[in-house]
């Protein structure tokens, strides 16, 4: 086997012995590689013990529920819950792009931390961190692929020039503990670093 095939069938193991839910929380930049990590991750698991949640553009009243409306898609038993991109959308992307209020920016960074501990669930978070330039190449390559165009956005174009205004948020977020920061500025080796990572965390570690 693979490397990578060797922490597959590692967390196959550990996923199939659990006992209480998991939440894992990808975030990073736009082409850090989110969702790739999440096909790569899940692929040999159970289909019955996994689930993803895709975030996506919220509506106006879960803009006024923020934290309520996540607490509905924890998982509620022993089972793995991937989020691409999560509720910490309200201390990085929200405040970068004016989506959010300050007020709603400082209320969710006071409370984040007691809601996170009120919750039945493992909490395991994970940064994908790439480079300015190779997120400039990634993007370049986005927007001129006839097979990955499809996934160019205004914000994707917008991610340059904001790079330094996401790093102060993100240090933000990271500095208060509780999360991994992977280097993904090589994917194949990022992948298996999370997944090792994981496995990992899953298993007592840190």
């Amino acid at each position: 086997m693979t490397p990578l095939e060797t922490q597959q069938a590692r967390l196959n193991k550990i996923v199939a012995q659990l006992t209480y839910p998991v939440a894992i929380v990808l975030e990073g930049r736009d082409s850090a590689g989110k969702s790739g990590t999440i096909r790569e991750v899940t692929h040999y698991l159970p289909t019955d013990l996994f689930s993803v949640c895709l975030s996506t553009m919220p509506s106006k009243r879960t803009m006024k529920n923020w934290l309520p409306f996540w607490s509905r898609k924890l998982p509620t038993r022993p089972m793995l819950t991937f989020f691409d991109r999560s509720w910490y959308s309200r201390a990085m992307v929200q405040p970068l792009n004016g989506w959010c209020t300050d007020k709603q920016y400082h209320g969710f960074m006071k409370r984040v931390g007691a809601w996170e501990d009120s919750k039945d669930v493992r909490f395991v978070k994970f940064w994908l961190s790439i480079s300015e330039d190779e997120q400039a190449r990634r993007l370049g390559e986005r927007e001129t692929s006839p097979l990955k165009s499809w996934k160019m956005s205004p914000n994707d174009r917008r991610a340059l020039s904001t790079f330094d205004q996401m790093t102060i948020l993100k240090e933000r977020v990271l500095s208060r503990g509780g999360w991994h920061s992977i280097d993904y500025n090589n994917k194949s080796q990022g992948r298996l670093d999370l997944i090792t990572k994981l496995c990992s965390a899953l298993e007592g570690g840190s």
